[in-house]
């Protein structure tokens, strides 16, 4: 199918409307020992309320019929250190992507200069190949990778024993725990970042939103540069999407429609989640189980068609993620919400604290 991209609806809204002062040291570095632990910021539409709760207070908010909507995608040890064939000293740095077919990924590569058709790279002392066979949009290439396949099962099995998870830029500190970059839930490997919003939960946590009548229905988005690429046109609606393949199971689908149908509503985990029901949901807002892939940009002046309330943490200024929530709520809130996220010392980014917009 051809890639889901809404109709760019114009705007004088520009980059720089969505920016906010962050200082340096409420990015999180690390995840708290417990999950659900988090600080949880809740702001409520129709009564222009705010609330500071921690995430278990999460049940609180969801209701006996609502559907909780969870990206089940995983992260994959995505990055990769190695260096050019035939010479040691030139350095390469490559994250995967997305995949191709079995053994051809798109990758960004740096330096890019090292990285011309038909180039070759080396990884974990020659344990994995690489092959630069066309260079694609923004630039990226297309790798195809050669391995022992005698010794490895397949390509994930010589990311994991040489590959090393994909932590934002902003993290500079070690992950002790691969683990806590995974959602308890992660299923299917494919994601170079993780749907953040989905680390807050526990298994206990999911068992009481069950227990409390709440459906969870997982659909699956592998997070790749659309979610995170920076956003670097002056005027919010010259920026253009980087796509990522998507699906919505059938049971997922049902189950999303029934409980919609009968009052409930649909409560997205983060925005990936969002982004996925938005691309598939009719004008009516019913749930088509679909595969494919997904550019949808969505920012102030975009009309919501599945989605009801969204778990969210806290993005980064500027970029299309503040966008989205800004369109789910407004974009004056979401910036006077930040700002007094700052004031009152919130965690920020992938390991920080959490927002319930509803």
């Amino acid at each position: 199918m051809e890639p889901i991209r809404n109709e760019l609806a114009k705007t004088d809204l520009k980059t720089s409307d969505f920016y906010y002062d962050l200082p340096e040291e409420l990015i999180a570095q690390h995840p708290l020992a417990q999950r659900d632990a988090s600080r949880l910021l809740v702001l409520n539409r129709a009564e222009g309320t705010m609330a500071h709760r921690h995430f278990y207070d999460i049940v609180d908010y969801l209701k006996e019929g609502d559907v909780l909507v969870v990206n089940d995608s995983k992260v994959i040890p995505a990055r990769l250190y190695g260096h050019a064939a035939g010479r040691p000293e030139a350095k390469v740095e490559l994250l995967r992507l997305r995949q191709r077919d079995l053994d051809t990924w798109e990758c960004l590569v740096k330096p890019g200069k090292r990285a011309r058709l038909g180039a070759g790279m080396i990884f974990g002392e020659g344990i994995l190949e690489g092959t630069v066979t066309d260079i694609v949009e923004e630039g990226n290439r297309l790798i195809h990778f050669t391995y022992d396949k005698e010794r490895f099962a397949n390509i994930y099995a010589v990311l994991h024993q040489i590959g090393l998870m994909p932590l934002p830029p902003y993290i500079t500190a070690q992950l002790q725990d691969n683990d806590r970059y995974q959602t308890v839930y992660a299923r299917e490997e494919g994601s170079a970042a993780a749907p953040t919003a989905g680390l807050h939960f526990t298994p206990e946590l999911l068992q009481h939103v069950r227990d409390k009548g709440v459906a969870i229905a997982p659909v699956m988005l592998h997070v790749g540069l659309g979610t995170f690429r920076p956003v670097k046109a002056d005027r919010v609606d010259e920026h253009v999407m980087h796509t990522e393949f998507f699906s919505v199971p059938e049971e997922s689908a049902r189950i999303i429609n029934e409980r919609r149908a009968a009052g409930g509503r649909v409560v997205a985990v983060g925005t990936t989640s969002c982004r996925t029901l938005e691309s598939a949901a009719d004008e009516s807002g019913k749930i088509n189980p679909v595969s494919g892939d997904t550019g949808i940009f969505i920012y102030p002046g975009y009309r919501f068609k599945a989605v009801d309330a969204l778990i969210t943490n806290f993005h980064l200024p500027e970029s299309t993620l503040v966008m989205l929530v800004s369109a789910f709520y407004n974009r004056e809130a979401i910036l006077d919400a930040y700002k007094i996220a700052v004031a009152e010392k919130y965690r920020f980014f992938s390991f920080g604290d959490c927002m319930l917009i509803q």
